[in-house]
Parts: C-alpha cells; structure tokens; sequence
C-alpha cells in the first residue's frame, strides 16, 4: 500500500541523496551522514524486525508514556525521521511524515493515535505528501508551515509491458479491463463504481472490472455478485506494473485521498486515468485524465470515453505519461534531505 511504498522507497535512497547533498556545498570538516533504519513490529508479529514493541498499548497511552519510550527505542544526538504515527516520538530532533487525516475525519478507519496531533506539533518537522494533505493538517492537527513533498512513482511503471497472457489467464482476464487498486474503505468509493458499473458494462460487454487489493467484505458485498467483474486480492509487487499496463483504464473514484499514488503509477504507465475531482487527486493528476464528480453516472461517463482512446485521450495519455516523470522517487528523497539537514541546523 502507499504508506510502505512511501518508506522503502525514501529509505532506500536516504543515504544516498544525504550525502550528494552535504558534499554539494565543500567543507572538508563536514562528516558523511550515517543512516541507520529501525524496524519495529508488534510483540507478537511475525514479520522480522530491529525492535519490538507493544503498540496496542502505545496507540491509546498517555503523551509521557509514549515519551519515555521512545526515549529507550532511539539513539540520542540524531535526527529521528518518524514515518509511522503510531512509533513513540523522538526526544528531539523529529521529523514526523503525514500523508493524510483519515484517521480523524473516517470512522471505519484505524482510530488515530491518541496524542498524535500533540505529537506533531511538537516535531521538529512534518513532511506531508501533497499541498492538500499540508492543508488539511493545518487545518484539523494544527501543525505550522509543514514541508510539502510529493511521492515518487517506481521506474518500473515507466512505459511497462502488459502483463503476460498467461498471467492474465490465470487472474481469469481474457479480454480488455477497468483497474481499480487499492484499499476499500468508505473514502474509497467503491459504493459509487459498484453504482457505475452496470452501465459501463451494459455499453461496454467486452470489458472487465478487475479488483486488486486486500480482501475486503464490502468490496466482496458490492461487486461479486455484479456481471463482468473479478477480485484479484493482493497482486505481487513484480506483476503490478504490468498489470496497470495492460488495463484499458485505471479508475480512481476516492471521496479522499492523501496523494493518490494508483493514479500516477497509471500516467506513467500510459494508461488513461479516470480520477475523482476531489482531495488531493486534481494536484496529482492535473489536466492529463479524466476528472469526474464522485458519483456514478459521472464515473460511468468518464470510464466509457476514456475506454475509447480517441484523440484526446491519447493526448492526455502522453500529457500525463511526461507529467508522471516530475513525480520521483530519488527527486522526493533529495527534498526529504533538505528536510532533514534543516533539523539538524
């Protein structure tokens, strides 16, 4: 999902864009950074880890319980980049990520750390992933002059290959697809498609829905029953490029999202997009898709032109498939490290 994206990515590249960094500016006393990452889990998860910690109990703990931990989990005399709200803060020198607010603002969300707002504003920095998520944390959290910094999207999307037919056979697609990837929850929207798609597929027989993503049980609700559609469940990372590739359009119809990375990694893959005009979408996806009102017949209408791939929809295609190359990964760690020398002053 985007939120694990956004850290293996910028991890990845943490130490690497630090350090062009600090040597673009000579000084020969200046020591190179030392980037180190820690990978807590919960006592009882499976997955490996540096740290294990009981984070049942840390997400409704007090501000100084939560303190104290994180006073036993960091080093001192660094700067502590936190990407999950739900890791006890830093004693000092914090830069804290927030890619959006649906914690607060949707109930059938994870229920937001208790003192997380308090927390934020406390660091040192927050980094937010789109002006829009900025706003909404001024606005909501009361955070000040946070940093605006855009997600990447993977190199692999660029100009990617359909997925194999065999791939695509084994998945039951046999014919051309509507992509939508992603999570299920309410500000997803699915009730609106669900709503939409009998009229696609009345005009368009011929093509699929196809539901990528975590089992769900009102993604399960609102579509197994309905003509032309398949759920896919969570598609390996190595068949996911290929997949938006061969898709005939991705459709993103979120009442709300903090970035929208399903919709970029459409544009660079040169698929036509059909994007909700709403939330953090339109800064995504600018004038290079299909921006529709969130509700289902406009959805239909914008899925069906899109799936004709007329003139103008090629024009888009390639608008967006050069709009997508503004959106890297090494270029949002670069701007991360400009973040993170500033803490260090």
């Amino acid at each position: 999902m985007g939120a694990q994206v956004y850290q293996q990515e910028i991890t990845a590249r943490a130490s690497e864009a630090l350090n062009a960094t600090s040597t673009a500016s000579p000084s020969p006393a200046r020591p190179q950074w030392v980037v180190n990452q820690t990978i807590v889990r919960s006592m009882r998860s499976p997955l490996a880890g540096t740290a294990r910690l009981p984070l049942g109990r840390l997400a409704v703990a007090s501000a100084r319980t939560r303190s104290m931990m994180g006073k036993l989990l960091y080093p001192r005399d660094c700067v502590v980049h936190r990407m999950d709200l739900s890791l006890p803060p830093a004693p000092e020198r914090e830069v804290i990520t927030i890619h959006d607010v649906v914690a607060w603002k949707f109930p059938d969300e994870s229920a937001p750390i208790k003192v997380a707002a308090e927390e934020a504003r406390r660091a040192a920095a927050v980094i937010c992933v789109s002006q829009f998520s900025a706003q909404e944390a001024v606005e909501l959290l009361g955070i000040t002059d946070p940093f605006v910094v855009h997600n990447g999207v993977d190199e692999r999307f660029f100009d990617a290959m359909a997925g194999p037919s065999a791939y695509l056979s084994a998945l039951g697609l046999r014919g051309p697809y509507v992509l939508h990837a992603g999570g299920a929850s309410k500000r997803k929207n699915l009730a609106a498609l669900a709503q939409a798609w009998p009229k696609i597929h009345s005009a368009r027989p011929d093509l699929t829905l196809v539901l990528s993503g975590p089992e769900h049980e009102d993604r399960t609700r609102l579509f197994a029953s309905l003509a032309g559609t398949a759920l896919v469940g969570r598609v390996p990372s190595g068949s996911v490029p290929g997949l938006v590739a061969g898709a005939s359009v991705v459709v993103v119809p979120s009442l709300y999202e903090g970035f929208g990375l399903p919709a970029l990694e459409a544009m660079a893959a040169r698929t036509p997009v059909v994007a909700a005009r709403t939330s953090s979408l339109p800064e995504v996806v600018g004038d290079t898709g299909v921006l529709v009102e969130p509700t289902g017949d406009d959805i239909a209408e914008g899925v069906l032109w899109a799936a004709t791939h007329d003139a103008r929809i090629q024009e888009m295609v390639e608008a967006a498939r050069a709009r997508a190359e503004l959106f890297t990964w090494d270029r949002s760690a670069q701007e991360h490290a400009k973040v993170w020398r500033t803490v260090l002053g």
